[in-house]
């Protein structure tokens, strides 16, 4: 058996009208630090989303979830995040925001690989 980690996550959701308070689930965040991995998987339900709010700027949305996406790879496209190590990159990507795109409660799991658990997360919580 695969040595287990511990591994940290949140779901990133969208909020199109906070004053109605309802959300959808975008993507995921994935940080395990004994594997120094960070990364996010998103998956945007248009339809859904319309329906919670027809007026709800999608071009806006995807280019937020676009960011998060950038500033999990980090490097230079990913501005001054993208330069820290994953730990500080996914502290910065849950920090609460009064952003249509938000990250959600952190959970805690464990997994032999964190690369797997992104996609399993998204497809249990997300699809």
């Amino acid at each position: 058996m695969s040595e287990r980690h511990v591994y940290e996550y949140a779901l990133l959701r969208v909020v199109p009208r906070v004053e109605r308070g309802e959300r959808i689930n975008a993507g995921v965040l994935v940080y395990c630090r004994a594997r120094g991995y960070v990364g996010v998987r998103t998956h945007l339900d248009e339809r859904r989303l319309l329906a919670l709010d027809p007026d709800v700027d999608l071009a806006g949305v995807r280019g937020a979830l676009r960011a998060v996406e950038g500033v999990c790879e980090g490097g230079a496209a990913a501005g001054q995040a993208g330069g820290d190590d994953p730990g500080r990159r996914f502290r910065w990507l849950i920090a609460p925001r009064s952003t249509i795109v938000r990250a959600g409660p952190v959970h805690t799991g464990l997994t032999a690989d964190p690369v797997a658990e992104v996609e399993r997360l998204l497809e249990l919580l997300v699809h």
